[in-house]
């Protein structure tokens, strides 16, 4: 039987300072499900600001793949954006993760506002003005306190059907912003489902007419939270070194390049990091054990294991490309050269 299928190549265009999804579909037919079995395709990068127009075509290389669950035979393809040689665009920031033994997790909870198109406002204001101030929506019920719900249950059932590692849902902490998280072993294979899980948040919103806005303070001055993409990371050494002098020269590696990480972690974010709304001031570096107002917060459960765990950095923002968030991380972490310490810890248990 001569079964067709629907390829729905997903990539991110040269768009500044944030890059936008595209997608189109491809025809396969008798295709088996398999990445391996994606043909690279191309399109038109003159219409996507990353190629001139007397030399226009891009290569579309997929990288990750799984079940479209809103349409009938078909599948989501996740591509890296390559040059006509074949080498990786400058607008591939996956292709600059240095992961390739997939060492590093990340879970990035993603926080976005549903947006009302019409009265350009987050969903549940009012035309004439504004809600309740902010407290009664953070993981609200209620109709007078949670707007959005059917959407957001929508989208996180499609991602649970395209089998997207999905940790959880809430509603945050102004009227109309939400929140999921994604998780993964392996940076590149986090930052593929994250955008995966976006792409299905827009073409969902489509439906209800209802727009994402993911920058991260929308609301600007006004006394409302922005909207972030915590990132939550490990590596093997996080995990088992036990030992809280290791986790605080990693912390420290990340003091001297705040100018570096906030480059990638998201445009405007000086709007955000204020040093209020549980945030670090964007030109401060600081960490603490359960700090949800420092740069980089050590979870409580990490050192309840014996400073066997994780990191969160609180600091990108939800306009924040998770590849490029996490190829930053692990250059900043892999800097920190903690094997000796890591070493004299082992002796120690072993003596």
């Amino acid at each position: 039987m001569n079964t067709a299928s629907k390829l729905e190549y997903i990539w991110l265009d040269g768009s500044t300072p944030v890059q936008g999804l595209r997608s189109k579909t491809k025809i396969e037919r008798n295709f088996t499900g398999r990445l391996e079995d994606c043909p690279q395709w191309c399109f038109d990068g003159s219409s996507t600001e990353q190629a001139p127009g007397g030399s226009s075509d891009c290569l579309l290389k997929p990288v990750f793949i799984c079940p479209d669950p809103q349409r009938k035979n078909a599948y989501l393809v996740m591509c890296e954006v390559l040059s006509p040689d074949g080498s990786p665009h400058p607008s591939n920031g996956r292709a600059t993760i240095n992961d390739d033994d997939n060492d590093f997790w990340f879970g990035f909870e993603q926080e976005y506002f549903l947006w009302n198109t019409e009265t350009n406002k987050p969903l549940g204001f009012p035309e004439g003005g504004f809600p309740r101030p902010q407290g009664p929506y953070y993981c609200s019920v209620g109709a007078a306190n949670a707007f959005g719900r059917a959407m957001v249950e929508e989208h996180l059932d499609a991602c649970l059907d395209a089998g997207l590692n999905v940790e959880g849902i809430n509603a945050e902490v102004a009227t109309g912003q939400w929140e999921f998280q994604i998780f993964a072993k392996g940076a590149r294979q986090a930052g593929d489902q994250v955008w995966v899980a976006r792409y299905l948040l827009e073409r969902i919103g489509e439906k209800y007419g209802i727009a994402i806005n993911w920058h991260c303070k929308p609301l600007g001055a006004l006394d409302w939270n922005g909207s972030g993409m915590h990132a939550n990371f490990s590596n093997s050494t996080l995990r088992n070194c036990g030992s809280r002098e290791v986790y605080e020269q990693i912390c420290e590696a990340f003091r001297p390049v705040v100018k570096e990480h906030i480059a990638v972690y998201g445009p405007d974010n000086h709007l955000r990091l204020t040093g209020k709304h549980e945030t670090a001031a964007i030109d401060e570096f600081k960490y603490g054990i359960s700090d949800r107002g420092a740069s980089i917060r050590i979870p409580i459960g990490t050192v309840e294991r014996g400073w066997k765990g994780w990191l969160e950095d609180r600091r990108p923002n939800s306009a924040a490309d998770p590849y490029k968030v996490a190829s930053r991380i692990i250059k900043t972490v892999k800097s920190a050269a903690v094997e000796k310490l890591v070493e004299e810890r082992e002796e120690e248990l072993v003596a």
